[in-house]
C-alpha cells in the first residue's frame, strides 16, 4: 500500500501500515450473528476489538444484507447514539467510524457524538445531500461502489464491460463528485458483495492493485464472512474465518490499506505477517 494522511479533527494523521477497522454493528439482523451487540455488550465488544490492537472500531446502525429490513432515520440514529455514547465511555482516543447513508445520521454523529469518519456504502447515491455535509463537516469520506439499495443490488450485476472496468468508472464519477464538493480526504471501497456476483468479487479481488493504482487513495477492502465464501464453498458464516483471513492477504499484497472485519485478532495477524515478510510498505 501506499502510505497516506487524514484529517482527525483538525490533526493530520499520517498511516504507513495497513490499518484494521472491527465491524460493530448495532442492530438485530446483520448477517453475521455474533457481531450484532446491543446494550452493555457494545461497550463490551468495542473493550475487547481495542485490546486487540483495532485501528478504527465501524458502528453500524442499519443492516445492508439483501433482504434486511428497512429502519428509519430516528431509529438509525437512537440504536447509533446509545452505541457511540458506550464506545466512547470505553474509550475517547479511539477511531471511530459511522456506516450510514443518511447525511443527518452522519451529521449528527459526527457533530454530538465526536465519530471521526463517515462510512458510506452507496458513495452518495441514496441520499443527495450526503456528499455537502460530509464535505463540510470536514472529515474523512468511506465512499463505496453500490448499485440500486441493499433491497435490489443483487439484481443489478451486468457489467458489460467487465466488472474491474465497470467499477473504475462508477466510482471515479463518485469520487470526482465528491472531491469537486470539497471532500479532501476520501477512502475508496469497490464494494465486495453489493452488486456484484460471487464470481465478480474475486475478480475484483484479482484486480485490486489496478484500483489503488487508479485512485490512487487508500483502498478499504470489506469481505468478512460473506457469500463469496460461504456459497461456493458450501460453508456457513460462522466457519468462513479462515476464507476470510486468506482473501485479506491477498487484498494487503493488491495495495488494500485498511480491512474491515469482523475478526480484528486474526486481521492484525494478518497484517503482521504480511509486514515480516515484507510484502506491505511497513
Amino acid at each position: 500500500m501506499t502510505p497516506f494522511t487524514l484529517n482527525i479533527k483538525g490533526e493530520l494523521r499520517h498511516f504507513d501500515s495497513p490499518l484494521v477497522m472491527g465491524i460493530l454493528n448495532a442492530t438485530p439482523d446483520s448477517f453475521y450473528k455474533p457481531s450484532r451487540q446491543s446494550g452493555n455488550e457494545i461497550a463490551a465488544a468495542a473493550q475487547a476489538m481495542i485490546a486487540q490492537g483495532v485501528d478504527i472500531i465501524d458502528i453500524g446502525a442499519y443492516s445492508s444484507r439483501p433482504g434486511a429490513d428497512d429502519v428509519s432515520a430516528d431509529e438509525e440514529m437512537e440504536r447509533l447514539g446509545a452505541a457511540l455514547s458506550q464506545v466512547r465511555g470505553v474509550s475517547d482516543k479511539a477511531l471511530v467510524s459511522i456506516d450510514t447513508f443518511r447525511a443527518e445520521v452522519a451529521e449528527r454523529a459526527v457533530t454530538e457524538y465526536g465519530a471521526d469518519i463517515v462510512n458510506d456504502i452507496s458513495g452518495g447515491l441514496l441520499d443527495p445531500d450526503m456528499v455537502a455535509v460530509v464535505a463540510r463537516l470536514k472529515v474523512p469520506y468511506v465512499l463505496m461502489h453500490m448499485r440500486g439499495t441493499p433491497a435490489t443490488m443483487q439484481q443489478m450485476c451486468n457489467y458489460p464491460e467487465g466488472v474491474t472496468a465497470g467499477v473504475i468508472k462508477e466510482l471515479s464519477e463518485r469520487i470526482n463528485a465528491a472531491a469537486l464538493a470539497g471532500i479532501a480526504d476520501i477512502i475508496v471501497d469497490p464494494g465486495f458483495g453489493f452488486a456484484k456476483t460471487v464470481e465478480q468479487n474475486y475478480e475484483l479481488l484479482r484486480n485490486l492493485p489496478m484500483l489503488a493504482d487508479t485512485f490512487m487513495r487508500p483502498v478499504l477492502v470489506g469481505m468478512s464472512r460473506k457469500s463469496m465464501f460461504t456459497r461456493p464453498m458450501g460453508i456457513t458464516a460462522d466457519e468462513a474465518l479462515p476464507a476470510t483471513v486468506a482473501a485479506d492477504a491477498i487484498a494487503l499484497l493488491g495495495g488494500a490499506a485498511i480491512l474491515r472485519v469482523h475478526d480484528v485478532a486474526a486481521a492484525k495477524q494478518c497484517v503482521e505477517v504480511c509486514r515480516m515478510a515484507g510484502l506491505t510498505s511497513k
